[in-house]
């Protein structure tokens, strides 16, 4: 099989090569040239393509380096800041794996005559016979080490995306790639995972990010209960739904978490942690993605809100194309913009599907 291995200039990536070339595939490494300005961390330093084209040598694999800058800026980078400047907390990682590794990249990929596009995504891809058709069904599963999973940051992918991606590192633990990197003398066996936004630097941050791309404005923080002006914070289109840090404290000594975030009324709306909870999220339409078959309303399922988040019994519902998702229990509110995977009831591991959070439409104490 002909498999070209996105090469992150990480170990994961660097492993997923390994594997695959000692599996006898006809393997060749790309790395991605997504990010034009300064970064100092993920796939797009220069640090970070020389460690995947070192990587590639030592495995003896052709390498090229891919410019998808254009499409990163402008599917990434600009509705990056366009969420901010609307009081939304965006997640680029999984809007770069939508439009650009699992869409540009592997487009081009067949484009080239290529089989299947690889990653070193902690997740697993595993292929099934469809009952009763001729047809073979794909499902995503979370990566066998817990610690690493990483299927929530691939839950937007189809079947369609699905039948050509490999994902090698999927079954090993972390602590057995960096065995198997070690044993390979591979460059990158003990570089640290990268755990940043990469194309924002280290020394300017999200807010020197985003002040160079747009007006940050100061606002106040309003008690969502008593409508009391009770601080302020320099840019509201840096704050986050369901945010504890910078609120302070009531009157009753109790946190206060961040309920809803006005970027043109320049507030940001505060409450204690009974109202800032919520038993669902809604979804914007138009935003869910199935693995399979599109769960039915009413279905049960797990929900996980965050890369590392922990999943939550739930309840899909779609009634008149209105989707959204009913916890077992209230939960701290979700962020809009934030992605929401869903998880099979009967099977936990098994993603079915994700959406992306709509605003809360009303703040109402739980009773």
């Amino acid at each position: 099989m002909q498999v070209l291995v996105a090469m992150s200039g990480g170990v994961d990536s660097s492993v997923a090569a390994a594997l695959l070339t000692d599996a006898g595939h006809d393997v060749v490494g790309a790395t991605l040239k997504l990010w034009g300005g300064p970064s100092d961390s993920g796939c797009c330093s220069v640090a970070d393509v020389e460690d995947a084209r070192r990587v590639a040598q030592q495995l003896g694999l052709d390498h090229h380096v891919f410019n998808l800058t254009e499409e990163f800026e402008s599917s990434v980078v600009a509705p990056y800041t366009v969420a901010h400047a609307e009081g939304a907390t965006p997640n680029p990682c999984i809007e770069c794996n939508r439009h650009i590794k699992f869409d540009r990249l592997l487009e081009r990929a067949r484009r080239l005559g290529f089989d299947a596009v690889a990653t070193g995504h902690h997740a697993r891809v595993v292929a099934e016979a469809a009952e009763g058709v001729d047809t073979t069904r794909y499902r995503l599963l979370r990566g066998i080490d817990a610690q690493k999973d990483q299927s929530y940051v691939l839950s937007m992918l189809g079947q369609a995306q699905l039948a050509g991606v490999l994902l090698p590192v999927g079954h090993l633990t972390k602590r057995e790639v960096r065995r198997l990197a070690t044993d390979r003398q591979l460059r990158t066996a003990a570089k640290p995972d990268s755990q940043d936004v990469c194309f924002i630097h280290g020394a300017v941050g999200r807010r020197g990010f985003l002040g160079q791309r747009l007006d940050l404005h100061a606002g106040k923080v309003v008690d969502a209960v008593t409508d009391d002006v009770v601080g302020e914070v320099e840019a509201v289109e840096l704050v986050t739904v369901g945010q504890r840090r910078g609120m302070g404290h009531g009157s009753d000594g109790r946190r206060r978490y961040v309920v809803a975030v006005d970027v043109p009324g320049r507030r940001v709306m505060v409450a204690p942690p009974e109202v800032a909870a919520s038993d669902r999220v809604f979804l914007r339409p138009g935003s869910l993605t199935w693995v399979g078959e599109p769960l039915a309303s009413g279905s049960q399922a797990f929900a996980q809100v965050s890369a590392h988040g922990r999943p939550v019994g739930c309840t899909y519902e779609s009634e008149a194309g209105d989707p959204t998702v009913r916890f077992d229990r209230a939960e701290r509110l979700v962020a809009p913009g934030q992605t929401v995977a869903l998880y099979d009831a009967g099977r936990p591991d098994a993603v079915l599907g994700a959406g992306i959070a709509a605003a809360p439409r009303r703040i109402d104490p739980l009773p």
